[in-house]
C-alpha cells in the first residue's frame, strides 16, 4: 500500500459527481455503465451511492451499493488509478458493510470478475466468502465469482447480550 492519503471524504453522490464517475467508470471497465444507469442508482429508493472526494475535490472513488430488506448488495466500485493502492476501495467496503448493517441486512453480496485478482483479495481480507459463480455472466463471457459477507453470527450475538 502507498503512503496514507489523508485529505478525502468520503460522502453521498450527487448528480454534479457524475462527470468524474463516468470518466474512473470507463477507465475501469470494459463494459462501463452509462450516465442513465448512474443516474437510476441516485433515484432509487433502495440505493445508497457513495464518492470519495479527494485533496482538491474532485471525485477519485466511488460504490454503488443498495439495501433491500435484509440483503446489502455491491453493484459497482472503482477508484482512480491516480489514487489506487492508498486503501480507498477498502474503505469505501468498509462503509457500505457499516451501512448495511445499521440498516439491518442479515449480508452484503457482490459479483466480480475472476481476472480481477485485486477486488478478490480485497473481498477475502475483508470476510467475504465466495458462494458460488455465475456462468458468462459478464458480456464477454466470463463468469461471475459470487461472494458474501455475513452478519447473522454478528447479530446474533448482540442480541444475546
Amino acid at each position: 500500500m502507498k503512503e496514507k492519503l489523508t485529505e478525502f471524504t468520503i460522502c453521498p453522490m450527487t448528480e454534479a459527481d457524475l462527470e468524474g464517475v463516468l470518466a474512473i467508470e470507463s477507465n475501469s471497465f470494459p463494459n462501463p455503465w452509462n450516465r442513465a444507469h448512474f443516474l437510476d442508482e441516485l433515484r432509487s429508493s433502495y440505493a445508497f451511492p457513495l464518492v470519495t472526494l479527494g485533496p482538491e475535490g474532485g471525485v477519485i472513488g466511488y460504490i454503488c451499493p443498495m439495501l433491500l430488506l435484509d440483503e446489502g448488495h455491491i453493484l459497482d466500485v472503482a477508484v482512480h488509478k491516480d489514487f489506487r493502492g492508498y486503501g480507498l476501495g477498502k474503505l469505501l467496503v468498509e462503509r457500505v458493510i457499516a451501512e448495511c448493517r445499521e440498516g439491518g441486512a442479515d449480508f452484503v453480496s457482490l459479483e466480480v470478475r475472476p481476472s480481477n485478482h485485486a477486488a478478490i483479495a480485497l473481498y477475502r481480507k475483508l470476510g467475504f466468502k465466495e458462494t458460488g459463480r455465475r456462468k458468462r455472466y459478464y458480456e464477454n463471457g466470463e463468469d461471475a465469482i459470487m461472494m458474501e459477507y455475513i452478519f447473522k453470527e454478528d447479530r446474533e450475538e448482540r442480541d444475546a447480550v
